[in-house]
């Protein structure tokens, strides 16, 4: 169906049709999800695979958007980059939405990253970009996938380990028990929350490395060569363990989570929208998910959070850059409180339902949406000049190397 609009509709309409039929018939199946399982297990559970189909219609529309309806001075380099010129054939858009490396878990790719990759130019055109005579090749080198497939498959193992164990052991009903909700002293409920928090986690982390995975062993994913000489297969990596653990602000943690979705967001709604766009970007990303109470909870608590931890780093991390000292200081400080401001924001997400998020909360008497609102309504305003929201365009990136 999806297909048919971006044949028949007009370029400059094309992306607003897809994007609101996809995530319109999204919307109409996570709603029938929740009347057949509720908030039980779910044994079949359909929308996940749907889910990116969404963010792959959407993704496409906008990119042919760009390529045939928009101006190439109006475009950002990176829109540029991406920007489909020809409207891709039946089979070309069949392909691209239920390959089978990605049509279960994902993740999200561009179309074409896709067709260069059918195509057998994908490592090519990601090699040329080097000076491989400087280096001491003759001719191209062949990167093999086999070292990250390894890795990344005993990383699926371990977080398999991790979910059987530490999931089991801390499941997140321990967050409405009697013992937590009235006996627990607060700082015992911030720890306790952080832990079943962490043991949720390893799912997630099985099932996104796993997918990377799949798609490094077809030879997909190849991102290029990094500083030291070598080959990186990341262009499809969903996080980036190492960082969210050791994340020292709220968005350090969202930019290494779920990466393929947050460059989605920012790609079809972030970058394009004309007012509030943090706001708007949340929005969007629960609608996306679903439409279980928890997931309205978490991010739109995750806007006030993230307006309200930019203006505490605006106005104060200049203070603590004078010295290694204080520097060290303040990255301790700031990951203690990333780590405990993300489980608070994302318990409802885990736990679906109205009721249990409202008892948590309450037990936990709401102490970051306060602080957060305490800090948005009296803390100046100070934003970075030199930081703008919109990517520059092509005729702005030109008019600077002119002048």
């Amino acid at each position: 169906m999806c297909y048919g609009i971006m044949v028949t509709a007009s370029v400059s309409s094309i992306h607003r049709y897809s994007f609101f039929v996809a995530m319109g018939y999204l919307t109409i199946c996570h709603i029938s999800r929740i009347y057949i399982f509720h908030y039980g297990i779910l044994t079949t559970d359909f929308s996940g695979p749907l889910m990116i189909v969404t963010q792959k219609i959407t993704t496409l529309a906008f990119q042919v958007h760009d390529g045939l309806g928009r101006r190439a001075e109006d475009l950002s380099a990176e829109q540029h980059r991406l920007a489909v010129k020809v409207k891709p054939s039946f089979l070309q858009y069949l392909s691209y939405l239920l390959n089978f490396m990605s049509v279960i878990a994902g993740p999200c790719n561009n179309f074409k990253d896709y067709i260069a990759f059918i195509e057998g130019r994908h490592m090519h055109m990601k090699l040329l970009e080097v000076n491989w005579k400087q280096r001491g090749f003759q001719s191209l080198p062949e990167p093999s996938p086999t070292g990250a497939v390894i890795r990344k498959l005993y990383m699926t193992l371990v977080s398999l380990l991790l979910f059987l164990t530490l999931t089991k052991t801390f499941p997140v009903t321990c967050l409405v028990d009697d013992w937590f909700v009235h006996k627990a002293n607060f700082l015992t409920r911030l720890c306790y929350l952080y832990i079943v928090m962490q043991a949720s986690k390893p799912k997630y982390y099985f099932a996104w490395t796993l997918a990377d995975a799949v798609n490094n062993a077809a030879g997909f994913g190849f991102s290029g060569v990094d500083k030291n000489g070598n080959f990186c297969w990341d262009l499809l990596s969903n996080l980036n363990i190492w960082k969210i653990e050791t994340a020292t602000s709220f968005k350090m943690y969202l930019e290494n989570w779920n990466i393929q979705t947050a460059t989605w967001l920012k790609r079809v709604c972030y970058e394009r929208v004309p007012w509030y766009p943090t706001v708007l970007t949340f929005v969007l990303s629960a609608l996306w998910h679903g439409v279980y109470p928890g997931y309205y909870f978490t991010f739109l608590t995750g806007t006030l959070v993230t307006v309200a931890a930019r203006m505490m780093r605006n106005n104060y991390r200049h203070y603590f850059l004078s010295s290694k000292a204080l520097k060290v200081a303040y990255d301790v400080v700031t990951w203690v409180v990333t780590q405990l401001a993300v489980s608070y924001t994302v318990a409802p997400f885990v736990m679906l339902a109205v009721e249990p998020t409202i008892s948590l909360y309450k037990s936990m008497y709401f102490y970051l949406h306060i602080i957060s609102l305490l800090i948005i309504l009296f803390l100046p305003v100070k934003p970075h000049a030199h930081i703008q929201r919109q990517p520059q365009t092509l005729n702005s990136v030109n008019k600077k190397k002119k002048d």
